[in-house]
């Protein structure tokens, strides 16, 4: 019943206010046709990919003959540790100092963010020219997963801090005056109260910078290299499943794995997503 009166209502206040009923319809139909783009994308990944699959794919040491994903996979879970390893203290660090300390009124801040916002515009191929330039030749790195990983810290640093300083800032005030009501100081209580509060939007940053980190091509091309293979260490050379995918695809004949390995990527960014949703309700709970 109090469905059917609430059904009604709205009828009513469509009828009196047509535009809203205009931008109800276009809502649903946006979000429609995003869940129909999505699962278009995926049903064709699974439907190319799954055919293609083969024991072969998963050998420990790459050939021409078997085109093993194997080593790029094990790159790309060493690349995304490194990488974040490297960024997510520094960005955290950085959202920690511009809420909690630092001026909101200063200019500096102020020339911080605007170039925070800047970099994150910056397309990643400039990043992986950057990172040929200064840490492949300059330092003297060459082609390598630190190298690499120190390229994509950097382009995921902004997104990082972003994120980071959004949630800071949605922890409520009265949650730190309580904190110093009860006498504790300025650096136990955003270690002890608003951190584990921001922990859910931090979380979120850090897996939309996994997603880039495991989907990037460019940057690592001209950084970590496209060696097919398991380096010895940081310092060797090796290509990620993004990059093996894409070598696949430009061969032109070897569509069949390369659809492959795009199964096996979109699996592990879900795999991830997943992982990081638990971790973020389980501390949440604490």
């Amino acid at each position: 019943m109090g469905n059917q009166t609430t059904f009604r209502e709205k009828c009513r206040s469509y009828r009196r206010h047509p535009l809203s009923f205009l931008m109800m319809v276009w809502v649903v139909l946006a979000t429609v046709i995003t869940f129909a783009i999505l699962f278009a994308i995926l049903a064709h990944i699974v439907m190319r990919g799954v055919p293609h699959l083969r024991w072969s794919l998963f050998a420990w040491h790459y050939t021409p003959d078997n085109l093993s994903l194997m080593p790029a996979f094990i790159n790309t879970l060493t690349m995304t540790g490194l990488s974040l390893l490297i960024a997510v203290p520094l960005g955290v660090g950085a959202a920690i100092f511009l809420v909690e300390y630092a001026n909101r009124n200063n200019r500096f801040i102020g020339a911080i963010r605007l170039t925070t916002e800047t970099l994150s515009g910056i397309p990643s191929i400039v990043y992986g020219l950057f990172g040929l330039l200064f840490f492949v030749s300059a330092l003297g790195w060459g082609f390598s997963l630190l190298a690499g990983a120190c390229t994509l810290s950097i382009m995921i640093l902004p997104l990082i801090m972003r994120t980071t300083e959004e949630a800071l800032k949605s922890v409520s005030d009265s949650f730190r005056e309580g904190s110093f009501g009860l006498g504790a100081g300025k650096l136990r209580t955003i270690f002890r109260i608003v951190l584990p509060c921001a922990v859910p939007g931090i979380l979120a940053g850090v897996i939309l910078a996994t997603g880039r980190i495991v989907g990037e091509t460019a940057a690592l091309i001209f950084t970590a290299g496209t060696v097919a293979g398991i380096p010895s260490g940081v310092m060797g050379s090796g290509r990620t499943l993004a990059v093996h995918m894409f070598n696949l695809a430009t061969e032109g004949v070897q569509m069949g794995p390369a659809y492959a390995t795009a199964l096996v990527l979109v699996i592990l960014v879900v795999g991830i997503n997943a992982l990081s949703n638990v971790v973020a309700r389980r501390l949440t709970r604490r």
